[in-house]
């Protein structure tokens, strides 16, 4: 098989990025706008901010951080923090060190205050960008791809232009040995049993039923389900109705797995991903924004991220190219610059869902190969980490 493109970025766990760039991660949210300011100047060449805004420790929140900045699409991290924060950057920085990339660690309260740290940043920042030129390169193959799936400002066409086109590309992308990963647990409610007739284990179904019941009972304690107001301005009758929607984005392969965040997938297949934590409900919502679930489909590796619309979001994502995929003719029409498929063509018989399946794929392998998705030319970087815990997965989520 021919490669998809012959440069791509080498990491030296042999997974390989498609993009290189470099992340400002601040600590705690008081090292945010240094962060911000470091970056800054360098924002069209690569260098992008994600960070951890609390102030106390939380496992999770380090290994997300973790994940990302040795993320594939990452060369090399540099760590601002305030100095007195709980977040351990020691173990971070070890971590991103054992992986090749280049790291530095800037404590603001003893590196001279906002003015001094920013300026020793940016030099930093100066020199690191030079030395990424040597980053080892490898063909790309797309069996090397990780896709997340994710919807958004979902309307009464989501479910039946938009999602099903994803999950026709995810069944290319497994077809062809790549990786796929799709989540929101507590938007599949319904659909639990569908998705265990489609586990290649026993044990994996019922662990399939039991994190969508899980699901459930949180959303339950919280009063609220996973279905918002403007959802229901855009026509979405009923948690089912949009349940059906979600699931379409899975597509049809059998399901390899059940993966938490930040946990990568080692083999080729289908996994859903369990973002609702484990144990009380004592964290609020299990994602207070969009934002925060593309970050886990991040950490679990994924190289794009597949976003259906059918009233028309703009986020975009720091690390990850996030492609755009509009489920309403009218909502592509007016908001063109931010969409990358026009999935509702097929309403207004301008394509099949075998059509725009395929023109995704073809999209998802250009972006893959270098061109920037519209969110990504636009210079969308959005990113949210908050806290949660979870317990590992066990054998039975990830069937070898």
């Amino acid at each position: 098989m021919q490669p998809l493109r012959t440069d791509a970025f080498l990491r030296s766990d042999g997974r390989k990025g498609i993009r290189n760039y470099i992340l400002v991660a601040y600590l705690v949210e008081c090292a945010h706008h240094v962060a911000r300011e470091i970056a800054w100047p360098h924002k069209e060449q690569g260098v992008q901010v994600i960070g951890f805004g609390g102030c106390y420790p939380n496992e999770y929140s380090l290994k997300m951080m973790q994940q990302l900045c040795t993320h594939p699409n990452v060369g090399a991290v540099l760590l601002v923090s305030l100095g007195c924060e709980g977040f351990d950057r020691r173990s971070l920085a070890r971590e991103i060190e054992n992986s090749g990339r280049p790291v530095k660690t800037l404590i603001i309260q003893k590196s001279g205050g906002t003015g001094a740290t920013i300026a020793a940043g940016q030099e930093w920042i100066a020199e690191t960008l030079a030395g990424l030129e040597a980053t080892p390169r490898a063909p790309l193959y797309i069996e090397d791809l990780i896709l997340g799936t994710v919807c958004g400002g979902s309307d009464a066409t989501s479910g039946i232009t938009a999602n099903p086109v994803i999950g026709r590309c995810m069944d290319q992308l497994i077809a062809s040995g790549g990786v796929g990963v799709f989540e929101e647990t507590g938007e599949l409610i319904g659909c639990e049993d569908m998705m265990a007739e489609r586990a290649e284990t026993p044990a994996l179904a019922e662990v399939l039923r039991q994190s969508v019941e899980k699901a459930a009972r949180y959303y339950s304690v919280m009063g609220h389900g996973s279905f918002a107001p403007g959802n229901a301005d855009g026509g979405l009758t009923t948690q089912e109705e949009k349940s059906m929607g979600a699931y379409s984005k899975s597509g049809s392969s059998p399901i390899s797995g059940l993966v938490k965040p930040g946990d990568v997938p080692s083999r080729s297949g289908l996994y859903l991903l369990d973002v609702v934590p484990d144990g009380e409900v004592r964290f609020g919502f299990p994602n207070i924004n969009d934002s925060a679930e593309i970050a886990e489909l991040i950490a679990c590796g994924s190289h794009i991220v597949l976003f259906s619309t059918g009233r028309g979001s703009v986020v975009g994502s720091a690390i990850s190219p996030v492609i755009k995929v509009c489920a309403n003719p009218e909502t592509y029409r007016n908001m063109a610059d931010d969409m990358d498929i026009d999935a509702g063509s097929i309403l207004e018989h301008r394509g099949t869902l075998k059509d725009l399946g395929e023109q995704l794929f073809q999209c998802t392998l250009d972006v893959a190969c270098g061109r920037p998705s519209k969110s990504e030319a636009l210079g969308h970087q959005e990113f949210v980490l908050g806290y949660k815990s979870f317990e590992p997965i066990g054998p039975s989520c990830f069937p070898m």
